[in-house]
């Protein structure tokens, strides 16, 4: 017995293929491109402060602020405030996540964190302002050039950090690690500055 064929008009039609998916290697440059972005930005603006830095001729001098005894005193105080700042967003950013147990974050956290580092920004310009414009980087005594070396890096991260914000789908680690890092560069900015100072002269205005 011959079994009766389907009509031909009968048959699913076959969908048109669609555009490649780029695979391997491709689809993983791909992935990597919107946080690879904000990196390489951010260490364009660390090089462009250091070279700026070494080639500018220092002034000596740049900003003074009312209370303060001189240009070094004035650096310390807004650095160990700029510090300060940025352990409460770190804290609170900790709340926020959950990282805390047991605490559970109010609803003006989000608040404290956003603005907390708004004014540690505002704080940290005059000192990068003085350092570069009045003393330039320098690179002859250890202490002084790991402090230059830090503070470019330290506004590299911030740069790259603030590009990053945005963006959706970033991997989870990418703005943990650059938070760290800019925290990381702006203890060591004390220690090569703000602690030795104080340990110099005492903590004094």
């Amino acid at each position: 017995m011959t079994i009766p064929q389907p009509h031909p008009a009968a048959q699913p039609a076959e969908e048109p293929a669609g555009p490649a998916q780029p695979a391997g290697p491709a689809a993983a440059k791909q992935s990597a491109a919107p946080y690879l972005v904000p990196f390489l930005i951010g260490a364009l603006v660390s090089i462009a402060l250091g070279v700026y830095g070494r080639a500018h001729t220092p002034t000596g001098y740049a900003v003074g602020l009312a209370g303060f005894s001189g240009a070094q005193a004035m650096k310390s105080w807004l650095t160990t405030g700029t510090l300060l700042l940025v352990i409460v967003q770190i804290v609170s950013a900790l709340v926020m996540y959950g990282k805390i147990p047991g605490v559970r974050g109010p609803s003006w956290i989000g608040g404290l964190h956003r603005w907390s580092g708004r004014a540690a920004f505002l704080l940290s310009v005059p000192i990068a302002f003085h350092c570069l414009y009045a003393l330039g980087a320098q690179f002859d005594v250890p202490r002084v050039m790991i402090h230059s070396l830090l503070g470019t890096f330290f506004y590299g991260v911030f740069v790259a950090k603030m590009l990053s914000l945005p963006k959706k789908n970033l991997p989870g680690w990418v703005l943990p690690v650059l938070g760290g890092l800019a925290f990381t560069a702006l203890v060591g900015l004390w220690l090569t500055s703000s602690f030795w100072f104080f340990t110099t002269f005492g903590i004094t205005l």
